[in-house]
């Protein structure tokens, strides 16, 4: 290695030091998290019962809730709405995205829509999705996720092909690349760290269209965190409502996870960049 190659790779080195995870780190995360439940424990007596609830009266709600089964049923209910939508979302989306971002009749085609359709709040949709699907089974809970989820994927995988380095493509074109080694080398490394920024800002969209959904087109005993936490918010059992919340937090928490997992394998060089 010649002291050029040495002093280039010293600030990559450096950087990935400084972003690795460490033991310090995760003791204060951890530290946070349980200064803000002392907090809670401490002040939630003096407040109305109805209204705030300590720490220690959500955990025993939540061990109610696992073991009459409720909250199991109600997860796996909202779970298959949720992944199910964002399947969806993702497949149209990376669609969508890649064909308005290398073609530009799609753009022009698509884009007025795409801008009026992210413009309205979709929680104003999710009535008349609600009557397209005659407000029956899973179908409108999932198209309510996918409508939530569809806009970030779309959006940030456009720009990740619009903003392909020129310079590359016409390297790649001198070379007598096809399109299809065009798109492997070239265009989809390139585009990939926008589509997972994406996919990670459709993860809380969509988890809120799952909740939002449930509240505004589920039938009550239709199961579902969002279902859940109606009705114990009818009976004004906050603990036992704030469990579901809980849950719905854990799951963006989890799916985030995966995803950074899921950006560190496939584009580690973006993390390098930063």
């Amino acid at each position: 290695m010649t002291v050029r190659e040495a002093q280039a790779g010293a600030p990559s080195a450096a950087r990935r030091r400084l972003f690795r995870p460490r033991a310090n780190d995760w003791v204060i995360r951890l530290g946070s998290v349980a200064l803000l439940l002392i907090v809670w424990e401490f002040f939630a007596p003096g407040w109305n019962p109805l209204i705030v609830r300590p720490p220690s009266a959500i955990a025993a709600a939540f061990g109610e809730l696992l073991a009459s089964g409720e909250l199991q049923a109600a997860t796996a209910t909202s779970l298959r709405s949720f992944t199910a939508g964002l399947a969806i979302a993702v497949v149209l989306g990376l669609f969508l995205g890649v064909a308005t971002g290398r073609w530009r009749t799609a753009y022009n085609a698509l884009d007025p829509l795409v801008s009026a359709l992210y413009s309205v709040p979709s929680v104003a949709l999710i009535p008349l999705i609600g009557f397209v699907f005659k407000f029956q089974g899973d179908a409108p809970r999932i198209a309510s996720v996918a409508l939530f989820c569809i806009f970030p994927i779309l959006i940030n995988t456009q720009q990740g092909v619009r903003n392909i380095d020129r310079d590359l493509l016409e390297v790649a074109r001198a070379f007598n690349s096809s399109e299809r080694r065009l798109w492997k080398d070239v265009i989809i490394p390139s585009a990939l760290p926008f589509v997972l920024a994406g996919l990670r800002l459709s993860i809380g969209r969509g988890l809120i269209g799952m909740i939002v959904a449930e509240f505004l087109i589920g039938v009550v005993g239709t199961g579902g965190l969002g279902n859940l936490i109606i009705v114990y918010q009818n009976v004004f059992r906050i603990d036992k409502m704030l469990a579901p919340v809980i849950v719905v937090a854990a799951l963006g928490v989890a799916f985030t996870g995966v995803v950074q997992w899921l950006e560190g394998r496939v584009a580690p060089w973006s993390r390098r960049e930063q």
